[in-house]
């Protein structure tokens, strides 16, 4: 195992230099992989699995959507693809990549084949840190790992075809077996992670929920309706201000600080940019700190985590987000957004 230090902190990481996928298939040999959930990780980690050579089943309730994606992605029925509870039984590994709300409602039909040794894989450490409020609590002779690639399953299996890997982090929460910390390094590798690094349950939602309530999605929204709001009122076209708001940032920026850094970004703009970025970034961080505590304190009392579990429970819920998407869709920015896509050149 490597590490990374940071400052006086050390990490532990785990390459695939040093787990290669052919000791993954060692450490799995004999094991039969059961995907239950075929929405948002789902497809990625089962068919880059599939890819890797493991044996791989599917497990999904028949006439829904994401059966027939599953077909379509050629599981058979029958022979790769199963109903939850058969492919659960046959089984050793159950990867368990329902939604949060998904996986709270179909617990009572996975638990009675959680059967001794057999190892219990997330891809969120939702379930179980929050198992007071979701009633997620594995049978005490049962491998529980989690392997959380650090992007959308879109992306992990984009990278996967492109020959690249996405960021994982891994945790042990349970060894029953003494085999839990490679179980989920062999899955972490066979599902196409670039690298793993080690958290723990509790860690990893914490962090997740942050994210996506701030930097990953609600903060970036919110940030970029603002600036667009700002720039629309003092007589800015649009295109203008969609531009200096959004597609600068998407189709420019976050690109080359993804391969650079920031500071990069900032010794390659000019004088005028360099200047403002620095002063002003200043001034957003402590203006979004406080912001930042409290987002982090809800999370950690648990009181986001029973939001999102009501609004599972909402049967309402589907219908109530088509409308909340609309209007996000039908804003202007975005809407000049649609307009401003339309345009790029096609190479």
């Amino acid at each position: 195992m490597a590490t990374m230090q940071f400052g006086d902190q050390w990490e532990n990481v785990v390459t695939r230099e040093e787990f290669p996928l052919q000791k993954a298939s060692e450490t799995l040999a004999g094991e039969t992989i059961a995907m239950i959930g075929y929405g948002v990780q789902g497809p990625g980690q089962s068919l880059n699995l599939r890819d890797n050579g493991f044996r791989v089943i599917v497990g999904q309730r028949p006439g829904t959507a994401s059966h027939a994606r599953a077909v379509a992605d050629g599981w058979v029925e029958g022979e790769t693809l199963f109903g939850i509870e058969e492919a659960c039984a046959r089984a050793t590994i159950v990867q368990y990549l329902l939604s949060d709300a998904g996986q709270i409602a179909s617990w009572s039909a996975v638990l009675p084949h959680l059967t001794a040794g057999k190892c219990l894989y997330f891809s969120h450490g939702f379930g179980i840190t929050y198992r007071g409020q979701t009633g997620i609590v594995p049978p005490a002779d049962v491998d529980v790992v989690l392997v959380a690639p650090k992007g959308s399953g879109t992306s992990l299996r984009r990278l996967f075809l492109a020959g690249r890997g996405l960021n994982s982090s891994f945790a042990v929460h349970q060894d029953a077996t003494g085999r839990a910390r490679d179980r989920a390094l062999a899955l972490g590798i066979g599902i196409g992670s670039g690298y793993l690094f080690e958290t723990d349950f509790q860690k990893e939602v914490f962090s997740d929920l942050t994210g996506e309530r701030g930097v990953l999605m609600g903060a970036l929204a919110g940030l970029m309706e603002a600036q667009y709001g700002v720039l629309r009122a003092k007589g800015h076209s649009p295109s203008e201000a969609f531009n200096e708001t959004v597609e600068e940032l998407t189709e420019s920026l976050v690109p080359l600080i993804g391969e650079k850094g920031m500071a990069w970004m900032f010794a390659n703009t000019s004088v005028t940019a360099q200047r403002g970025a620095l002063d002003w970034r200043h001034r957003f961080r402590e203006a979004t700190l406080p912001v930042f505590e409290q987002l982090y304190a809800r999370v950690a009392s648990g009181e986001e985590a029973g939001i999102v579990i009501a609004a599972g429970r909402d049967p309402n819920y589907r219908a109530n987000l088509q409308a909340e998407l609309a209007e996000v869709a039908g804003s202007e920015i975005w809407r000049a957004g649609d307009q401003v896509r339309r345009l790029r050149p096609r190479g």
